[in-house]
């Protein structure tokens, strides 16, 4: 697995909670990173690709005041996924709270779905969602948290979203099964379902027409925002949110 020469400059306490944001460098992971560190949380910042981003959301922790470093890894890799939580042990002691907002989209009918696409997008989101689970129950701290993404098309079921549905689909049917297999370790389980988010991913392809018409779905009649997910997210991973455990969270202003 390849890595960032990015440390912290600061070496963190004894206390100090540790997180590890997988899909951190843009989007929904990169406001969650920013929050979590607000919150006084280490990060280690996992990304697939682009090392430029990452980068840039560790100088924005850093600018906060927060500590954060980056490291490359694919999700659905078990060996670079198993590395990610050693760089993380090894710069801060431990591992507090597992996010994995790594994903892939892929937008088509059923009928025409490239099946190469459905496998790319399984890889990622039903794969790397259980390879980062499985290290996540092996690692995490007592008082710990996992919370995974999934995505509020589950619930609406939106043609074209069937590949990415379904993916989504899997990621809430381990939640609970999780949560129940950690009995007794002090450790949560949950996963945060976005509705339309205003994210780069999100935006890319859409018209105007069509962004007003997502805005105006659910009653608050806005888009959602990567700090709107990032606050929920937050909370399950507080001491506040550790008495939710097993759900599911719709974050979408009322969208069904």
């Amino acid at each position: 697995m390849g890595g960032m020469n990015t440390t912290p400059s600061v070496r963190p306490s004894a206390d100090t909670r540790v997180a590890v944001v997988t899909g951190g460098s843009r989007g929904i992971g990169r406001a969650v990173t920013r929050r979590l560190a607000q919150d006084g949380l280490a990060v280690v910042v996992n990304y697939a690709r682009d090392a430029a981003a990452a980068e840039e959301t560790v100088a924005a922790v850093a600018a906060d005041g927060g500590q954060a470093i980056a490291v490359q890894g694919d999700v659905a890799d078990e060996n670079a996924v198993a590395a990610l939580f050693d760089r993380a042990e090894a710069e801060f002691g431990g591992v507090d709270a597992v996010v994995n907002s790594a994903g892939r989209l892929a937008l088509s009918p059923i009928a025409d779905l490239d099946l190469a696409e459905l496998d790319a997008v399984h890889r990622t989101n039903i794969r790397g969602t259980f390879v980062v689970a499985r290290q996540a129950a092996r690692r995490l701290r007592a008082g710990g948290s996992f919370v995974g993404l999934s995505t509020s098309v589950v619930g609406t079921q939106f043609p074209a979203y069937g590949a990415y549905a379904a993916s989504k689909g899997a990621v809430e049917a381990m939640t609970l099964i999780l949560a129940r297999e950690l009995r007794g370790r002090d450790i949560t389980v949950n996963a945060v379902a976005p509705g339309p988010t205003a994210t780069d991913l999100f935006l890319e392809g859409k018209t105007d027409e069509e962004l007003d018409r997502l805005a105006k779905a659910p009653p608050l009649e806005r888009l959602g925002t990567p700090e709107d997910v990032a606050h929920v997210v937050a909370f399950l991973t507080s001491p506040q949110g550790h008495w939710v455990n097993g759900q599911i969270l719709r974050a979408n202003g009322g969208l069904v």
